[in-house]
């Protein structure tokens, strides 16, 4: 699926019955969606699951019901659901202490353009960072970026037959390769066609 329509979506009364069995679920599915790159940078790989769950939040939380505010809604969300080709990421810098956080996004400039994606046997892929707007500023990144993985067909060939996946980061102060767990690169070779 490559991307979400209001039929796929549960009314607002649906929702908040079926809301604690439906977190839970994509709670579960969540834990193998995401890849630490470090005790402060994760990337968390959205599907539809992950943007259906999104979108069904923001409905709940702004009580959204009427037909042009859920379209709104899809319009916003439905690029971040990877098509078959790619694999879609939100990239956290999560750093709680608020010092601690201005300091590390002020040496992280440019991280966005530093995370890749390496198929066993292939070059690395940098993320394509940011296509809606920049994030940088002169002064500091943003704690959250939206990234695009583009596979070429030998890449997604090799993953089908069983390649390894690697993952990772090569800015100035955030060097890291991490090999990504069988359990989560089985659930993102699920979103390549």
């Amino acid at each position: 699926m490559s991307h979400l329509n209001a039929s796929d979506l549960m009314s607002l009364e649906q929702y908040a019955r079926e809301r604690p069995a439906f977190r839970a679920k994509v709670l579960g599915h969540k834990k193998n969606r995401q890849v630490e790159l470090g005790p402060n940078a994760t990337l968390y790989f959205e599907d539809d699951l992950t943007i259906q769950y999104q979108v069904q939040e923001m409905l709940r939380i702004e009580r959204i019901f009427e037909a042009e505010g859920i379209e709104e809604e899809l319009s916003a969300y439905n690029p971040l659901i990877p098509d078959g080709s790619n694999w879609k990421a939100t990239f956290m810098l999560e750093y709680p202490d608020v010092a601690e956080r201005k300091v590390a996004l002020a040496q992280l400039i440019g991280v966005e353009d530093k995370v890749w994606v390496q198929v066993d046997g292939h070059d690395k892929v940098y993320a394509i960072a940011d296509e809606d707007l920049e994030r940088d500023t002169e002064e500091k990144t943003s704690s959250v970026h939206f990234m695009r993985f583009e596979l070429d067909p030998d890449m997604v060939m090799a993953l089908k037959g069983g390649a390894g996946l690697a993952m990772g980061a090569d800015h100035e102060n955030l060097k890291v390769v991490v090999s990504v767990p069988d359990a989560v690169r089985a659930s993102l070779v699920n979103d390549l066609a």
